[in-house]
């Protein structure tokens, strides 16, 4: 651990997403429920403003002010002071690498109004030296709804003057792109405006940029257009400038080609755009964090409210997306170490600071990035691995290979992905590239032709595997995780090349793998840079987004962070990463859901499950396959109908639908997840280009099954075999978070049963009533177990450990972690361990692979003796159970009559247990 890092205080986080129905002071009546449960830090959704109606604060519009939609700065002090009431703190989602592309974006709109002029012109990232001529120094604006000739001959152009801010604006539907000011001048001049005002705009226009001669002349233009004169002018204006009449096209067209930017239709944004995007979302462009005036800028305000112990802590959102994430950490842990002894004494001691990074199976959080850690994706993949059957493998690859001939090997279908999004969403960006590799290499005295330089990068691209190198950051002093990362990446391209462009692969890499002081050229750097922008989108796109959706031989392990390929994990890897954690980032969040999640974490623990018995999975599914008549239709093929039907059962309610109403909401929730499902698989449609023929028949054939008794009764047959294991891994999945190295997050609402789907579906109102009414009528925990489908099981087991860790911090903040031996014949059941620290001993034991444990449907206990023992490094006791009654031998089992999870304390000092 870096011994630099302050220790924040954090012991469990709960996610609130705000928005959608969740005010700040809506959070602040619901701290009290927060802290009964055991919660530190309230772990905040972004709060900053955002443009307006947005569902989730990534889109950034303001930095400078909480959002007056959620309740403003005020709300903020109300929120802070019951937290702070109840000893807990807060920690707040920040997004520094993008801001939404909105006329609320003050700093975006005054790029578009003075182009390279504006004060904001570098704090984006775009290039202003874009070779086609028509973009040199300009921004491209691809919001049409059709091209730039069709949409002003439609008349959805319309100029009109802004009173409030004094410019003129061109609006086109709900998007409205500002005039320069420097093109006033002959704008005024066709409506007879004063000789003042005229001259005004002529001196602003000699100057070619903002300052107090525009600010006077924009005053003078408000006032001017105010009067009924103006008023008459600036309607006059907008009729000279309909697109519609000819004379009117010419004029549009003529004032449209002096503007620092070019409109353009929304399709030319893969192959036109000249400025980094959030992935591939146009409407969130790239900020420039690691320049020094765009950092404070943008973290100014966020500095003030942790002075003053508003905020406790961050969440850095895609830290991967920063051109120098290591450089951007350690200024940021600067600031606020120097903050931290101006807040107030009632303030929580450190900040914490989290970030979302995707690590691949064999990387590790950079040294050189001062953090607690990750936001947990990588603890999300280890524990859902560990709790798959990784013998099912062969069973499940022939299920997945009769789904015909697109169900090939997860890698392959990785690779076709990435070349399809190389070629379509981020063409612009891949040639982008491309040009800079090829003035680098010139400048290092070797030319190559256009073709074979993309065949080169191309090879790489699609070979690069990992998130991203660090080359570019120039205070990161060890880089051989990327040096192998990128050499894995040309090792694989190489065979790929034709004769003659091996050459070009070694300058290619060695570009790209040079460290700042040894690049000697500037355009080396920004070729580096531009690579490493581009292959965390790639990844993220192609694999997240594309493949999760095409290789489906088992959904469960299709999940952010995960590698589908792998589907299970010895314990024994299990423990590495635990003791790797507890050794380099103890304080690292630990999460099993978040508001990005393909499906909930019951939903996945119960999926799970049909790794056990995976023979009998096989047979149901050909079955349906041969009896459901999907083929007879246009869709879905094999591949849809084999996520389908893993979806509804991994989503199937615990208790019978309430109604016929239910069943036909589920159906729906159902549907909703297909057609984003088969739009982001991009087999058969798209987002771009929707078949909707194929969607239509994909959603009439899920409603058909649902309307069909056998076929449903069968599926519910299914789920009452499999959804007492699947609750008991879900249980497992929950115990290993509260209790192995680390801080665990618990995201909204899944203290109860979490069979969600993927966004919007995991972003819904919870009902906080009915958790707060469970929480008052706690019983013993095998009375819970008793009732295991409402819920109250999980919610008992994470109030009664959270409730330890809050009194015994420093058990889990500092404890040991020692893997135990488990010996027998049926020794693959359990995982089990100890958290040791000043004379306490944590004995933790979760069960593993259940469904061979005869779990009884009614009480989750394990339904006969188990053949196995875990063996203690020395006799100790009396223990102590945080679960109620559990076996107290050395040696501890499963038995049967008891749910099969362990958490025994024992304190050698006496001081007395809770």
């Amino acid at each position: 651990m870096n011994s630099a890092i302050p220790a924040a205080l954090v012991r469990a986080t709960l996610r609130l997403q705000f928005r959608a129905g969740m005010t700040i002071d809506d959070a602040t009546a619901l701290v009290p429920q927060f802290a009964r449960l055991g919660i530190s830090h309230l772990y905040a959704s972004p709060l900053f403003a955002a443009r307006p109606g947005s569902t989730h604060g990534y889109d950034t519009v303001a930095y400078d002010r909480i959002d007056p939609a959620l309740g403003g700065e005020t709300a903020l002090v109300r929120l802070a002071d019951r937290l702070h009431a109840h000893g807990m703190g807060l920690i707040l989602d920040i997004v520094p690498n993008h801001m939404a592309v909105d006329a609320h974006n003050a700093w975006w709109m005054d790029v578009l109004a003075w182009g390279q002029a504006s004060a904001h012109a570098t704090w984006f990232d775009i290039n202003w030296h874009d070779p086609d001529p028509d973009l040199r120094g300009r921004v491209l604006l691809p919001f049409l709804d059709r091209p730039l000739p069709e949409a002003m001959a439609a008349g959805s152009l319309v100029l009109r003057h802004d009173g409030d801010g004094g410019l003129f604006h061109i609006h086109h539907h709900e998007h409205s792109f500002p005039l320069s000011p420097a093109s006033y001048a002959g704008l005024l001049a066709q409506v007879g405006a004063p000789g003042a005002l005229l001259a005004a705009f002529t001196t602003v226009a000699l100057r070619g940029g903002p300052g107090a001669e525009a600010d006077s002349a924009l005053a003078a233009l408000r006032h001017w257009a105010a009067t009924q004169r103006g008023q008459a002018a600036m309607a006059r204006l907008a009729s000279l400038h309909d697109g519609c009449d000819p004379t009117g096209h010419a004029r549009l067209e003529r004032l449209l080609a002096i503007q620092p930017w070019r409109l353009a239709c929304w399709r030319d944004a893969a192959t036109r755009i000249n400025w980094r995007r959030f992935f591939d979302i146009t409407g969130l462009v790239g900020v420039c964090v690691e320049r020094a005036e765009v950092f404070e800028a943008v973290h100014g305000y966020l500095f003030s409210l942790y002075q003053r112990g508003l905020v406790d802590g961050v969440r850095v959102d895609h830290i991967d997306g920063l051109a120098a994430p290591a450089a951007y950490c350690q200024r940021l842990r600067a600031r606020l170490d120097a903050l931290a002894r101006l807040r107030p004494e009632s303030a929580l001691p450190g900040a914490a600071i989290y970030v979302e990074k995707i690590l691949a199976t064999h990387e590790s959080l950079p040294a050189a990035w001062p953090v607690a850690g990750t936001t947990g994706y990588d603890f999300m993949d280890q524990v859902s691995a560990v709790l798959h059957d990784a013998r099912a493998a062969p069973v499940l690859d022939r299920l997945w290979a009769a789904c015909g001939p697109d169900a090939r090997a997860c890698g392959l279908i990785a690779r076709e992905a990435r070349a399809q999004l190389l070629a379509e969403g981020f063409a612009a960006e891949f040639a982008h590239l491309t040009r800079l590799l090829a003035t680098a290499l010139r400048a290092g005295g070797m030319d190559c032709p256009p073709a074979g330089l993309r065949t080169v990068l191309e090879a790489v691209l699609l070979s690069f595997t990992s998130y991203r190198t660090y080359f570019g950051d120039e205070v990161v002093q060890d880089h051989a995780e990327d040096g192998a990362a990128l050499h894995a990446a040309a090792k694989t391209a190489r065979p790929r090349l034709e004769g003659g462009l091996e050459p070009v692969l070694d300058a290619v890499t060695g570009i790209l793998s040079a460290r700042p002081e040894h690049a000697p050229a500037a355009c080396m750097r920004r070729a580096e840079q531009a690579f490493e922008h581009l292959t965390a989108p790639l990844a993220a796109k192609s694999t997240e987004d594309t493949t999760f959706y095409r290789y489906v031989r088992l959904i469960s392990r299709n999940e952010v962070g995960s590698d589908p390929a792998r589907l299970g994990l010895a314990v024994a890897d299990f423990h590495a990463g635990c003791t790797a954690r507890a050794r380099q980032h103890p304080a690292a969040m630990l999460t099993t859901a978040t508001h990005d999640h393909k499906r909930g974490e019951d939903s996945r623990a119960r999926l799970a499950v049909l790794s056990e018995m995976a023979p009998q999975w096989h047979a149901q599914v050909s079955e349906w396959f041969a009896r459901n008549g999907a083929q007879t239709a246009i869709g879905p093929d094999r591949i849809d109908e084999l996520m389908l039907y893993q979806t509804m059962l991994g989503a199937w309610p615990l208790t019978p639908f309430a109604s016929e109403d239910a069943r036909k909401a589920w159906c729906e929730r159902i549907v909703q997840w297909q057609t984003k499902a088969l739009r982001e698989a991009k087999r058969h449609t798209n987002w771009l280009d929707p078949d909707m023929a194929y969607e239509e028949a994909c959603a009439a054939f899920v409603r058909r099954l649902a309307a069909n008794p056998a076929f449903m009764a069968q599926m519910e047959g299914m789920v009452a075999r499999i959804a007492p294991a699947g609750a008991l891994n879900g249980l497992a999945q929950t115990l290993l978070r509260l209790t192995t190295p680390g801080v665990p997050d618990l995201y909204q609402g899944c203290d109860l049963w979490d069979f969600s789907l993927v966004d919007p579906d995991n972003r819904r109102p919870v009902d906080f009533g009915l958790r707060h009414a469970l929480l008052e009528h706690a019983g013993s925990f095998d009375a819970s177990a008793a009732s295991w489908r409402t819920g109250q099981v999980k919610l008992d087991l994470i109030r009664r450990i959270l409730s330890f860790r809050a009194r015994y911090p420093d058990l889990f903040a500092q404890g040991s972690y020692q893997p135990l031996e488990v010996e027998g014949a049926e020794r693959e059941h359990a995982i089990a361990f100890l958290r040791e620290h000043d004379g306490f001993s944590l004995l933790v034991v979760a069960p593993r692979l259940p469904l061979g444990m005869d779990v009884q449907a009614d009480t989750l206990a394990v339904g006969r003796d188990m053949a196995l023992r875990v063996i203690l490094p020395q006799p100790v006791g009396p223990w102590h159970s945080l679960l109620g009654a559990v076996p107290l031998q050395a040696a501890v089992p499963f038995t049967r009559g008891q749910v099969p999870l362990a958490c025994l304390v024992h304190d050698a000092g006496g001081r007395g247990l809770p």
